[in-house]
C-alpha cells in the first residue's frame, strides 16, 4: 500500500454515511450484504447506498460479487488490514529533525 491508495481509502471513509455502511459490512463479515439488506439496516434509499457504496468499491475497500438478481457487498479485509498498517507502520519510531532538515 501507498501513499496515494491509503489517501483513497481514508478519503473514501471521511463521510459520515460510508463509514456508517462501511463498519456494518465489517460486522457483516465475509457474508457481506445485498443493497436492501443495508438498507434495512441504515434506514436508507438504495439509491443513496448504491452512490456511496460505488465510492467504497472504486478506492477499493469493498468489493462487489452478482449472485442472481442480487449484488452482494463485502469489505476487502486485506485493503482494509493494509490500509491500517500504512497509518500504524512507523508508530513511535522516534523523530529526529537535523538542521538541513528544518532548511
Amino acid at each position: 500500500m501507498n501513499m496515494a491508495s491509503t489517501a483513497l481509502s481514508l478519503a473514501a471513509l471521511g463521510h459520515e454515511t460510508r463509514l456508517t455502511i462501511f463498519r456494518l459490512l465489517v460486522r457483516a463479515g465475509n457474508d457481506g450484504l445485498n443493497i436492501g439488506e443495508i438498507g434495512d439496516h441504515l434506514g436508507m434509499a438504495a439509491s443513496t447506498l448504491a452512490y456511496h457504496l460505488k465510492t467504497l468499491v472504486d478506492a477499493g475497500l469493498v468489493t462487489q460479487e452478482r449472485q442472481g438478481r442480487q449484488i452482494m457487498n463485502r469489505v476487502d479485509f486485506d485493503v482494509m488490514h493494509q490500509t491500517l498498517s500504512f497509518l500504524t507502520a512507523e508508530c513511535c519510531t522516534g523523530v529526529t529533525l537535523t538542521q538541513e532538515d528544518a532548511a
